[in-house]
């Protein structure tokens, strides 16, 4: 690497921090202060600190003090409450229409069956789910265990992994037969953000219903559900609203479909009167009818921090900030890493580009080993890829500089 190249990505980088309008909120963050390179916050992302003290707070105060008293002031009505505040502060998404339940997998398996037998309902030639076969392998694997237990047809959108699904490829793959589509916002490998709003119009023309994943966009990238006209979405919190490792899912249910889809897993916080405790399940209305059971509450707790982040800068900002980042990523990747035969696997336009990219390189899978030995964490990905997830609230210039040269050092040690 020439001296000249080494100055200049320095003084870029210190250029861009400096000038960055988020620089400060870095340091609300646990180990931001330390040398270790964060490059998964894709996957989870970092604690903010005053989440320390809203735990503890919690657990002394609501949880010490209030006792069962608790649910009655304030806790059953958390997964709407907060719902309803990632809905309009990360969704676009109007209130009551947005909550907070169980696991990505649990949520999606509900909505995508309930969407599925509705369809089919109306229209028994409906019976088709289509699906890229690139995407997340819980989605591949739901619709597939799905359409074996209703008797529906699997339709495989084959996809360059480098990109994701477009517009051309779902015009092939819909029809009259089609009763839903699973779409990723933002793919989970190559981070190739998709058009929402033209997906979910190709979708709606051919007759079917879209159910979003927005795991790798929500915090992230600027969602936009009901300008979109969507149907369904599925998200997790644990990444970029850095909720905590496992902490729990949102659906979205557009409120037109509220009170025709019925929820497959009929729990006892779905129901009407949930305190009845009736002989049959009469499903409540709006959203808590896509509940089942007793609310996540402390799994809720945590979120509620970088919403607060999300509300005082604008997921406009947040963006702009992550194209920035994944922008500076894609140059030094260019200078530093395309002469050791590092390939990049992710779209390089910013209309198409969310928040992390993929370098692609045989020997990957030892470079992030050795990475993760000296501090330096991205994370692996098959076939032969590293992803470099960059949280724009919690990931400076500097850190992504030094991250990627160490990637350059392990690469050069590997090959």
């Amino acid at each position: 690497m020439s001296t000249d190249l080494t100055l200049d990505l320095d003084a870029e980088a210190i250029a861009l921090d400096e000038s960055d309008p988020l620089r400060s909120l870095r340091d609300a963050f646990v180990g931001s202060e330390t040398p270790l390179v964060y490059f998964d916050g894709n996957s989870l992302g970092r604690p903010p600190r005053a989440t320390a003290d809203r735990l503890s707070s919690f657990v002394t105060d609501q949880w010490g003090g209030r006792l069962i008293r608790g649910w009655d002031e304030a806790w059953m009505d958390l997964p709407f409450v907060i719902g309803d505040r990632i809905g309009a502060l990360a969704l676009g998404a109007a209130a009551g229409q947005t909550v907070i339940g169980d696991s990505t997998t649990v949520l999606l398996y509900k909505l995508l069956r309930a969407a599925l037998d509705a369809q089919t309902a109306a229209d028994p030639a409906r019976v088709e789910i289509v699906v890229g076969r690139d995407d997340f392998p819980t989605d591949r694997y739901l619709v597939e265990g799905i359409a074996a237990e209703r008797g529906a047809r699997v339709v495989w959108v084959d996809v360059d992994p480098t990109r994701g699904v477009d517009a051309d490829l779902l015009r092939a793959a819909v029809g009259p037969r089609t009763a839903v589509v699973l779409l990723s916002h933002v793919s989970y490998r190559s981070g190739f953000l998709a058009d929402g709003a033209t997906l979910t119009a190709v979708a709606h023309d051919a007759g079917a219903l879209v159910l979003w994943d927005l795991c790798h966009s929500a915090g992230s990238v600027p969602v936009t559900l009901d300008a979109w006209g969507a149907d369904l979405a599925v998200g997790c919190t644990y990444k970029y609203l850095n909720g905590g490792p496992g902490s729990p899912a949102f659906a979205y249910v557009a409120a037109r479909h509220q009170a025709t889809l019925v929820q497959p897993v009929q729990g006892w916080m779905g129901a009407a009167d949930v305190f009845a405790m009736g002989p049959e399940y009469h499903p409540a209305e709006g959203m808590r009818r896509f509940l089942s059971g007793t609310p996540p509450v402390l799994g809720m707790i945590a979120m509620q921090d970088t919403l607060d982040l999300i509300a005082r800068t604008g997921i406009g900002a947040i963006r702009e900030k992550s194209l920035q980042l994944t922008g500076f990523a894609l140059r030094v990747a260019d200078g530093i890493l395309d002469p050791l035969g590092v390939r990049v696997a992710s779209p390089r336009a910013e209309a198409e580009r969310g928040g992390h990219i993929l370098l692609s390189h045989p020997a990957m899978r030892a470079v992030t080993a050795r990475l993760w030995r000296e501090d330096v964490i991205p994370d692996y990905r098959d076939p032969a890829g590293l992803r470099i997830g960059l949280s724009p609230l919690s990931t400076s210039f500097a850190e992504t500089l030094a991250g990627m040269r160490a990637v350059a050092e392990a690469v050069r040690a590997e090959a």
